[in-house]
């Protein structure tokens, strides 16, 4: 076939095709919707791999999969064989990319169904909002406790589950050896005169003492998890912290949190500007005050109807 042109390299990156460095060959990347393939999917994985590729597969930092050494002339078969089990290739551009999830609740720490939430929003924005064109990547991290183990106050949009304790200094009944303070990793809970405290200023919500370490339920066993909510985290070149919202947020907030967020987004960014660059010109106060508001998604359509601001 003749030579490449780059609106062929740039066409299927669109796609999830990443030219491979030094050749014409391209490595695949493959989206798990919450951060988990069956095993199903896996074999079937590993049959393009050897089919269409060169019988690799790597890994991304981003629980997705890459199949390399694909043929330009095998894109669309390899995109076919791997529909036929319901499997995508993508995550490149600039919208949003696959969300990433830990464990979740299969890890003793995990306050909440991490893998649920993130094929909700997987199904919802990465699937609904497929052709909606951002100023940049917008990416998006689900944790299911403060070990952030992936990272989501480095994204555009981190879920942190929390579990914040539930005490009754009543029925402390202040043990020699308080259950509480020995399993507290923040080292918030101290018996101090006979009673068991706790520092607010140091106590991280992790949930690990509303699991029942205390015998007697001065702080009490419990479920009931609330959301950290950053905005704004990037990570590489440009490195900045995401910003965490003033205040937990009940599940039923996360969805119109992550909407306005991305519509501020679309609003307010110049094209190949990160959300937290543009938060930081713009002002943090004045984005938290559009997100705690309505006035964004009553004027959703209008939004996403404009294109990208350019700058002058």
């Amino acid at each position: 076939m003749a030579k490449l042109s780059q609106d062929d390299i740039k066409n299927v990156k669109g796609q999830g095709f990443l030219i491979n460095r030094g050749t014409e060959m391209f490595s695949g990347r493959v989206l798990p919707g919450n951060g988990v393939f069956t095993a199903k999917e896996m074999m079937k994985i590993a049959e393009c791999a050897e089919k269409f590729g060169n019988g690799k597969i790597t890994m991304t930092s981003r629980l997705a999969v890459e199949l390399p050494g694909i043929h330009f002339d095998d894109i669309e078969p390899a995109k076919s064989f791997l529909a036929e089990e319901g499997l995508l290739f993508g995550g490149t551009g600039a919208k949003i990319r696959p969300v990433a999830a830990c464990k979740g609740t299969t890890c003793v720490y995990g306050n909440f169904d991490t893998q649920g939430l993130a094929q909700e929003i997987h199904d919802k924005y990465y699937i609904g909002w497929r052709e909606v064109k951002l100023p940049h990547k917008f990416k998006i991290a689900v944790g299911g406790c403060p070990n952030s183990c992936m990272k989501p106050s480095l994204n555009d949009f981190g879920v942190e589950g929390h579990r914040v304790p539930q005490y009754d200094v009543e029925k402390c009944r202040g043990c020699k050896k308080c259950m509480v303070e020995v399993n507290c990793p923040m080292k918030a809970a101290k018996v101090v005169d006979g009673k068991m405290h706790i520092d607010p200023n140091l106590c991280s919500a992790c949930g690990v003492c509303s699991t029942g370490k205390c015998p007697f339920g001065a702080v009490a066993k419990h479920d009931k998890e609330v959301y950290k909510i950053f905005v704004g985290g990037t990570w590489g070149k440009k490195t900045r912290m995401g910003t965490a919202l003033s205040r937990f947020v009940e599940k039923e907030e996360i969805f119109p949190l992550l909407e306005k967020n991305m519509l501020w987004f679309k609003e307010n960014a110049y094209q190949k500007e990160r959300l937290g660059a543009a938060m930081d010109r713009i002002g943090v106060d004045k984005m938290e005050a559009a997100l705690f508001s309505d006035d964004l998604l009553n004027r959703k359509e209008e939004i996403l109807a404009a294109p990208v601001k350019e700058r002058a």
